[in-house]
């Protein structure tokens, strides 16, 4: 349990401190600091974003989600919070709303330095293309003596099969800064993105190895100015240029994974992490409130859809099976992607926590996707007993949730 915030003691406080103890790994005791911190203020932002970089560090992208989602609805114009929310949806493979998230920070901070690099990147993770290659050259154009602009360039490029450019970008990284070779093994929250940036470049490194030769590089166009002016004029440094083992490889200085590799292999090891073993955040109530909807909807829609077909019989029995398998099938589809879209968490996890602590809610959701395939049945064998039948669960699924909301 966290320890009650003491009086004299800030949010801000509580976050610093859980910042050191993640530069030390103690990724469990930073989360219990932000926790104590919350006691005071729930929602507030700087604590909730860091609480999802801790998530996000320790590999557990749905609750860094949870925490991304309060902060931004706490401000929707804070940037750290959006940026954290893009990267947990990357990690859970939501990559549209991701790529909306990249697509937002792009517009709404074209002079930020940090929105630029940090916006090209996420849209590289979540919808790689040459609208990411633009965005990470405007990021360069931006901040050219910034190290993690060039190592953002490099990412985009080497997942555009680019080598050419990202080996040069990645050079160019190293020239600025010569730690960005063992960002991949940082510790910490403070630069989550370059670590994240820098481990992406290894693994696409160690895939241009394995693949076959490279693709001719796409000239930068308009943006080339954006480039940075040493890299066109003046040779790499001798740590961005191929080492000898990296010229007689079979893929030659395709990858830029070869000048990090004399620096990685003279870094220490890295310390041993604790990783958060409890959730920080009580979660359940929206996963309950998204359930709500989703039964509200769902069998309200089925009621409606059903009415409908009904009437239509009067008119043509055909037509009226036609109708309801369509619709059917549209309810259907339209209630597991809400229900899916709308749960903070994975649906297994709030399933079994109906089944065990709210039965009546559990069945009235089960009962919510039963009901429109009982419109397939009537499109398919007709008859008033199949409508009926929807009809009758959509409205049992309905009384049980009210019953359940009942104080």
């Amino acid at each position: 349990m966290p320890a009650p915030l003491e009086p004299d003691t800030t949010p801000e406080e509580y976050r610093q401190r859980a910042l050191l103890l993640a530069d030390l790994g103690r990724y469990d005791e930073a989360a219990d600091e932000i926790a104590a911190g919350l006691t005071a203020d729930p929602l507030e932002v700087n604590l909730l974003a860091t609480l999802a970089r801790i998530h996000l560090i320790a590999e557990q992208p749905t609750e860094a989600l949870a925490a991304a989602d309060r902060a931004v609805t706490a401000d929707p114009q804070a940037l750290p919070a959006l940026v954290v929310r893009a990267m947990a949806l990357v990690d859970i493979r939501r990559y549209a709303e991701a790529a909306r998230i990249a697509g937002e920070i792009l517009r709404d901070w074209p002079d930020d330095p940090y929105a630029q690099r940090t916006g090209a990147a996420l849209l590289s993770e979540s919808r790689n293309g040459q609208e990411a290659l633009n965005a990470a050259w405007n990021g360069v154009r931006v901040a050219p003596t910034e190290a993690e602009a060039h190592l953002v360039l490099a990412v985009v490029a080497a997942r555009l099969r680019l080598f050419d450019l990202a080996q040069r970008a990645y050079g160019e990284a190293l020239d600025l800064d010569s730690t960005i070779g063992d960002a991949g093994r940082e510790t910490g929250i403070v630069r989550l993105e370059r670590r994240r940036w820098a481990r992406a470049i290894e693994d696409l490194a160690e895939e241009a190895s394995l693949s076959g030769p490279q693709a001719p590089p796409m000239p930068p166009s308009q943006e080339a100015p954006a480039a940075p002016k040493s890299d066109a004029s003046v040779p790499r440094s001798p740590e961005a240029s191929p080492s000898p083992d990296a010229s007689s490889s079979p893929q030659g200085p395709s990858a830029p994974e070869a000048p990090a590799a004399p620096t990685a292999s003279a870094a220490p090891p890295p310390p041993s992490v604790s990783l958060p073993t409890r959730p920080i955040l009580d979660i359940s109530e929206e996963s309950a409130a998204a359930v709500r909807e989703t039964v509200g909807y769902g069998a309200g829609g089925v009621v409606v859809a059903a009415v409908l077909t009904s009437a239509m019989t009067l008119i043509s029995a055909g037509i009226s099976r036609v109708w309801a398998g369509l619709i059917g099938v549209l309810v259907f589809g339209a209630v597991v992607f809400w229900f899916r879209s709308r749960l903070p968490e994975p649906a297994g996890v709030v399933l079994r926590r109906l089944r065990g602590n709210d039965r009546k809610l559990a069945v009235a959701v089960y009962l919510t996707f039963a009901a429109p395939l009982f419109l397939l049945a009537y499109a398919v064998v007709g008859g008033p007993v199949p409508l009926v039948a929807g009809m009758l669960i959509a409205a049992v699924a309905e009384v049980l949730m009210l019953i359940r909301r009942r104080p």
